[in-house]
């Protein structure tokens, strides 16, 4: 998966390699997507939300450039696979989730795989975690209308944030990087994500 999805693709940061072959994603997965663990695609995980493809996770891991001392927070946790990647390369991980059975199901698959500097909680991701801020690095894995405002806010100085952006029809992975009080945007992969539920988000349940 690494060499062949990751890789060949030009992605040649070899903390985000090693992280990503380090973490064993048929454990994210329902048993009925085993066979399908590896493969170059998202994976569907119950209650319309997805695994994302390795490549895009990989991708937005590297464009946040961790060095091993940061705070991250992780919007969007699912089933837990993009909080585990982050928490081999940052010193501590924040993931929220809106849906509480996710949350919760998560939560107990960190700590069951010994993923012990992930805080999962529950709640708006689309509001961040005030209380934990300010973040050096922030990764949203819902796509919403626009970069939500309060992640901003939480954001630290010089802290990178990537997370999709748009409709039903068409989304990019944004980059986004704080420096003092201007946020410098940059367009990256277009991409395909579930939609980001919340009050900075879509008033919405069902997959874009």
């Amino acid at each position: 998966m690494v060499e062949k999805q990751i890789r060949q693709r030009g992605l040649t940061d070899e903390r985000v390699l090693r992280a990503i072959a380090a973490v064993p994603r048929h454990e994210f997965v329902p048993p009925s997507s085993l066979s399908m663990a590896y493969a170059d695609e998202p994976l569907g995980i119950g209650g319309g939300q997805t695994i994302s493809q390795p490549y895009i996770v990989a991708a937005m891991t590297a464009a946040l450039r961790l060095s091993g001392k940061e705070r991250v927070l992780d919007v969007g946790t699912g089933c837990g696979y993009q909080a585990a990647v982050l928490s081999l390369l940052a010193r501590e991980v924040f993931s929220v989730e809106v849906r509480s059975e996710l949350a919760e199901s998560a939560k107990q698959r960190l700590r069951r795989l010994g993923y012990g500097n992930v805080d999962v909680r529950c709640g708006d991701g689309s509001m961040g975690l005030s209380e934990f801020a300010p973040f050096d690095a922030i990764l949203i894995a819902a796509a919403g209308p626009s970069v939500p405002e309060p992640l901003l806010v939480q954001l630290g100085d010089g802290g990178r944030l990537i997370g999709p952006v748009g409709g039903d029809d068409h989304q990019q992975l944004i980059l986004v990087i704080r420096q003092g009080n201007e946020f410098l945007r940059e367009r990256r992969e277009s991409c395909r994500f579930v939609p980001l539920i919340g009050r900075h988000g879509w008033n919405r349940r069902e997959p874009l």
